[in-house]
């Protein structure tokens, strides 16, 4: 049986999934990706990684404003997929176009669902200090990640791991049980299991408020705080002249010998010490100033933006 594979898709992690069809020799008969998008300082109008890649391959490309309606709904009639694969998409898919394939519409989420179900789960587990995630592969329904499994593929998360390790080791190990997936289906063997819905919890979107430092909480608490963010959108804080600093990386100290008030700046050897409320510390070896670039710790305390004493907050 030779699939009619449409992919919907959008940013990096759903690329990851696209090569792994196209390399495989999958048929995909098109791409649904969301409209080109305003980037940085000058808001360049800049096509989403998937559509790249799609046009690369000669791969139809459909970018609607809605799935709702007549207009997709046509396209979707044209197209006449046997099967519907979506990773990260973006947008929610409509009943009539989770139920329009005869195999089925299936997701390729970053959890081991039914844990953090929602928008954010990679960021999500290494902010609560998880030392595991992994990826599932499952049917999708009109619920919100809530439907029935497939396969469920685990990944380590190391202690110094951040958003960008753990975003790209899904990445990957999600093509992977993409495929493993759809030749189940292929073959007929596929097994669907339900979800505990009991053992939900759900992944919110990360919002500003989310990044900002509270330098009471525990060093380990901070320390998954920013790597969980990072690179991108990075956690925050604010020097004593009220400037935003963002934090790019940092390191845990649980042997502190220094005392001094919660965002106290105790050392400025080796990176930005900051005590926090547990007494242990953060060691900033990574910062993004106010109206600056990315730069190291050392560099920043070069520029004497900073010194020992300073309280963040």
């Amino acid at each position: 049986m030779s699939f009619r594979i449409l992919f919907m898709g959008t940013p990096d992690f759903a690329l990851f999934s696209l090569r792994a069809l196209c390399e495989s020799g999958y048929n995909v008969i098109g791409v649904v990706t969301q409209p080109d998008k305003p980037r940085g300082r000058g808001y360049v109008l800049t096509p989403p990684p998937v559509k790249v890649y799609a046009e690369q391959q000669n791969i139809p490309v459909y970018q609607p404003n809605t799935l709702k309606g007549e207009e997709f709904a046509d396209t979707l009639s044209e197209l006449d997929p046997d099967v519907i694969v979506v990773a990260a998409y973006g947008k929610i898919l409509p009943e009539n176009v989770i139920n329009y394939p005869r195999c089925g519409c299936i997701n390729v989420h970053g959890s081991l669902l039914p844990e953090y179900r929602g928008a954010a789960p990679m960021q999500r587990a290494i902010i609560d200090g998880k030392s595991v995630t992994g990826v599932t592969i499952m049917y999708m329904d009109v619920g919100l990640d809530t439907g029935d499994m497939l396969l469920k593929k685990e990944f380590p998360i190391g202690e110094n791991a951040n958003f960008e390790d753990v975003h790209d080791g899904l990445g990957k190990l999600g093509a992977t049980a993409l495929l493993e997936a759809l030749d189940s289906i292929k073959c007929g063997c596929a097994k669907r299991t339900a979800q505990d819905c009991d053992c939900a919890s759900y992944a919110k979107k990360i919002e500003k408020c989310d990044c900002m430092i509270d330098f009471t909480r525990s060093a380990q608490e901070l320390h998954n705080l920013i790597r969980g963010l990072s690179p991108f959108p990075l956690a925050t804080t604010h020097t004593p002249d009220g400037k935003l600093l963002k934090i790019v990386s940092a390191r845990l100290c649980n042997a502190c010998n220094e005392v001094g008030a919660a965002g106290q700046v105790v050392s400025l050897d080796g990176g930005i010490k900051v005590l926090c409320g547990d007494g242990n510390a953060v060691i900033i070896t990574g910062v993004l100033p106010e109206g600056k670039g990315r730069m190291s710790a050392e560099a920043f305390i070069n520029g004497r933006r900073i010194k020992l004493g300073d309280i963040l907050s």
